[in-house]
């Protein structure tokens, strides 16, 4: 099973729809962006602090699997010269239309997270990273490309799954039942049965892997810190029975 392929298929058609992951902010956030007046969120309903991003005008952003109309849209209004990455045809589709209905310079490049050599060392100020690894088996290649694409006193700004979720049996989790089953790390590939992997496959969702908290927070750690490189994280853990989960 290519969970790579898959995801980006899935991703692809969500684009598609209307869904708080892939719905553009507004034209009113746009203008009030302008105006000095903005928030981002890396993670569902929490806004990043101002004062991690501050000063934004003219800095240069890379949003990482960050597609879909949402953070590099606001980003470029308030003033950043910003590229979005994402492997999703679709949801770079988003970005590039609501940055022509607004006049906004935004490049996007379609690419995995885990490869950014189309970028040269010491690029960035910024990257931002929503909760997106949640959806590849190897999180340390993200840390380790986005270290060397930073510039020395670079920010990375990243949210992502509390892996402790995980641990339970999803669909009783759904219906609020705490029920423990799985052992960490987890992955869809191989944590789940083959007729539970199919099930998910065809209601069109993407697989999940999760990720230690070692990985996720060592991982920035061991590939920024030696650059001086400061990192903010945001853990997710999604409200149960959210249908936002999956």
């Amino acid at each position: 099973m290519d969970a790579r392929s898959h995801n980006r298929a899935v991703w692809d058609a969500f684009g598609n729809q209307d869904c708080p992951w892939t719905r553009p902010v507004t034209t009113e956030d746009i203008a009030a962006a302008r105006q000095g007046q903005w928030q981002i969120y890396l993670t569902p309903t929490t806004p990043v602090p101002r004062s991690w991003l501050d000063p934004l005008p003219q800095r240069t952003v890379l949003c990482l699997a960050s597609g879909g109309g949402q953070q590099a849209r606001i980003l470029a209004a308030a003033g950043a010269i910003v590229t979005v990455l994402d492997f999703s045809h679709q949801q770079l589709a988003r970005d590039r239309g609501v940055a022509e209905c607004d006049s906004l310079a935004l490049e996007t490049v379609q690419a995995d997270m885990t490869d950014l050599s189309m970028f040269a060392d010491q690029y960035f100020d910024l990257v931002i990273h929503p909760v997106a690894n949640v959806y590849i088996p190897d999180v340390e290649p993200v840390w380790r490309e986005a270290a060397r694409v930073l510039r020395s006193g670079g920010r990375l700004l990243a949210g992502f799954m509390n892996p402790m979720i995980y641990i339970f049996d999803q669909d009783r989790l759904a219906r609020g039942e705490y029920v423990v089953r799985h052992p960490l790390p987890y992955s869809e590939l191989t944590s789940i049965s083959a007729e539970e992997q199919q099930h998910l496959i065809a209601a069109g969702d993407a697989l999940q892997f999760s990720h230690t908290l070692n990985a996720q927070l060592g991982g920035q750690h061991r590939e920024l810190h030696p650059r001086s490189r400061v990192v903010f994280s945001l853990a997710r853990f999604p409200q149960l029975g959210s249908p936002g989960f999956r």
